[in-house]
């Protein structure tokens, strides 16, 4: 018997955990498991063509919000060519809604609820002729009636499984190098959030901490570029958390990143102190703020102290050593267009390294699902079930807000405007401010539908603050911002058409080069160039208006910031 398991993931370099884990638990018990793992990119052909040629006795798809669209086609599709196939599906996307699932797809042959690896084991058992589907708890599934209408079972919930019997999922795995690999050391969440599916099970598990930190180890070994961590609170349990976070501290590669979802407000002392002492990249923080309304955090179940998460986000940011991504939620209870300003200009002051401006996802099963008439909720109905309006926020400050996500992903999360940035914001009353205009403007003239290049995007910036009597007249130092920007990011070849001419520094360059060749006082780890080399792999740039007086900067690139990898730069000295 071939038993395949397929996973439909957003990118190539991600692994699918899931599958992963039914996978290796699955084999522990003596059942091998093939799995298949493809993109949302790639033909929907090519996924069918390659499940057909598995001919497998038994195919379980892994189903969510981003995928399950195509895994519905090609389900579809694949069982006009392969009618006697059995074909289940588990995952959040059709655990809640299960025998509708069925009713809508009559390809499928069941549904696995919730956590799958003891109920996909159990599954493989009938199919190898043990017991009968009546048996397996945890399951929706279809008894044929010929003829007539077939029969939907919905079989009794499966109790949660202890994490030390599910066997470490990625022994096997040889590309390590190239992949983003999610883990997880423990399952549930201790709150509420009505959002989340998280808060759905509420029965929180740990993993042995022996295990952990033997699991760890191999990603150390494999020297993996990143280790996402699945759980959804990682510092719930202070004593887990801190007992990881010395572990990695003590056996840093100095390569592998290790990302947590963490609660700020919950960092205690010695925590903080534990992270401060970490090396710069070791560890990236994402922190769920979604919103500072204390209406709205009430409604939505969600304990947290905005006032201890922002001193705990500044003791982070002070260190300089950890990337803090801070989440924010459009479209959550009691929050309108007013509220969700101040809430984004709450998280916008703390300087986070990366600002999500998400939207609500009204999630089959959450709380939210239930409570959404309730609330004036409108949402699309298909995934990913992304929120259109509530009682608070109309359609049309959707749209404004999502003019406005689109301008923070652009100019301020992807890093390439970092010393621009705050010199435009100074213009406006808010931070919020400037990213809303930024977008109007966008929009008004076209621009938000086109693609654009990174230098377009610095002349388009420069058309918007010239829309504005103090940016016309601080135009030159503003364009002086933005070429440091440029250069901070990329050792270009061509000067952008705005920058100043520099012909004039030729030789000086030249005399600087050559003397530090022989010194190496402002590049001691390029002690292995010449001079010819060492202007190879920097560049200098003169500054005027930004410093008040003609002033170099020399950027190099051999060695980059490990948080927005951007060059290093100093100051230096031009005779």
């Amino acid at each position: 018997m071939k038993y395949v398991l397929a996973a439909v993931n957003a990118k190539y370099i991600h692994s699918n955990l899931a599958v992963y884990d039914l996978k290796a638990y699955a084999g522990a018990h003596g059942l091998p498991v093939v799995i298949r793992e493809y993109t949302v990119n790639q033909p929907r052909d090519q996924i069918l063509a390659d499940l057909y040629r598995q001919k497998p006795d038994m195919l379980a798809f892994s189903c969510y919000i981003w995928n399950i669209s195509l895994v519905r086609d090609v389900a579809a599709e694949l069982h006009k060519l392969l009618p006697g196939l059995p074909v289940w599906v588990g995952g959040p996307e059709v655990s809640f809604e299960a025998e509708r699932f069925l009713e809508e797809n009559p390809w499928a042959a069941g549904v696995m609820r919730g956590e799958g690896e003891q109920t996909y084991l159990e599954l493989l058992g009938v199919y190898e002729g043990r017991g009968s589907l009546a048996d397996v708890r945890g399951i929706n599934y279809r008894e044929p009636c010929g003829a007539s209408q077939d029969l939907l079972h919905t079989n009794a919930d499966r109790a949660p499984l202890e994490l030390d019997r599910i066997p470490f999922p990625y022994g096997e795995l040889t590309d390590l190098n190239h992949r983003i690999i999610y883990y997880e050391s423990s399952r549930g969440c201790p709150f509420s959030c009505c959002y989340c599916l998280s808060s759905v099970e509420r029965h929180l598990r740990f993993r042995s901490l022996s295990l952990v930190f033997k699991e760890l180890q191999f990603f150390l070994d494999g020297r993996v570029p990143q280790v996402k961590f699945v759980d959804r609170t990682f510092n719930c349990r202070p004593g887990h958390a801190k007992a990881v976070w010395q572990y990695l501290a003590e056996h840093d590669n100095g390569v592998t990143n290790f990302h947590f979802e963490a609660a700020a407000d919950l960092l205690d002392e010695e925590m903080l102190a534990l992270i401060a002492d970490m090396r710069p990249g070791l560890i990236q923080l994402e922190i769920g703020v979604q919103s500072t309304n204390p209406r709205t955090l009430k409604a939505i179940g969600r304990a947290m102290g905005f006032s201890r998460m922002r001193e705990a986000a500044a003791r982070i940011k002070t260190g300089g050593n950890v990337h803090q991504h801070l989440d924010l939620i459009a479209g959550l209870p009691h929050e309108d267009l007013e509220s969700f300003r101040r809430s984004f200009n709450d998280v916008y002051a703390l300087g986070p390294d990366q600002l999500q401006l998400g939207f609500l996802k009204v999630l089959k099963g959450s709380r939210m699902h239930r409570m959404a008439e309730q609330w004036g909720c409108v949402y699309q109905s298909r995934e990913p079930y992304e929120v259109l309006c509530t009682e608070w926020l109309s359609y049309d400050d959707v749209l404004r807000l999502k003019q406005v996500e689109e301008m923070v992903e652009v100019y301020y999360n992807s890093a390439q405007f970092r010393h621009t940035l705050p010199e435009c914001v100074r213009l406006f009353p808010d931070a919020f401010a400037f990213f809303d205009g930024l977008g109007t403007f966008y929009q008004e003239k076209g621009y938000l539908c086109l693609s654009h290049t990174r230098l377009r995007r610095y002349e388009i910036l420069q058309e918007f603050l010239a829309c504005l009597p103090e940016g016309r007249e601080r135009m030159a130092e503003y364009r002086e911002w933005m070429l440091f920007d440029l250069y901070e990011r990329e050792n270009l070849k061509t000067r952008p058409s705005w920058a100043t001419d520099l012909s004039g520094y030729r030789q000086t360059f030249r005399d600087f080069y050559g003397k530090e060749a022989e010194t190496h006082i402002c590049l001691p780890d390029h002690s292995d160039c010449d001079a010819r080399h060492l202007a190879g792999l920097t560049h200098l740039e003169v500054f005027h208006y930004i410093y008040g007086r003609d002033a170099a900067v020399l950027f190099s690139y051999r060695n980059r910031d490990p948080l927005h990898h951007g060059a290093r730069w100093c100051s230096v000295e031009l005779k």
